[in-house]
């Protein structure tokens, strides 16, 4: 089972670790250029992104694939 999980690059990460992540390196405004949802465009914080993000898969995807999509940048 373990071996499953070595090429997942999201595993162990929580959802607020990527969030924090993406700030950290893009900070919010080219948050929300990269992705134009509400809750990284209007008043944007943590709190209110996971909630948004929990409850929407196609908005939770497009987070995580943008953190793997920069996670393998930095490694280049």
């Amino acid at each position: 089972m373990s071996d499953q999980q070595t090429n997942n690059p999201l595993h162990g990460m929580t959802l607020e670790k990527i969030v924090n992540s993406l700030v950290e390196h893009y900070g919010w405004d080219e948050l929300g250029i990269l992705i134009n949802i509400n809750c990284f465009n209007h008043d944007p914080s943590v709190k209110s992104s996971l909630k948004f993000l929990r409850k929407n898969p196609w908005a939770r995807t497009k987070v995580e694939n943008l953190y793997i999509a920069t996670q393998e940048d930095i490694a280049r």
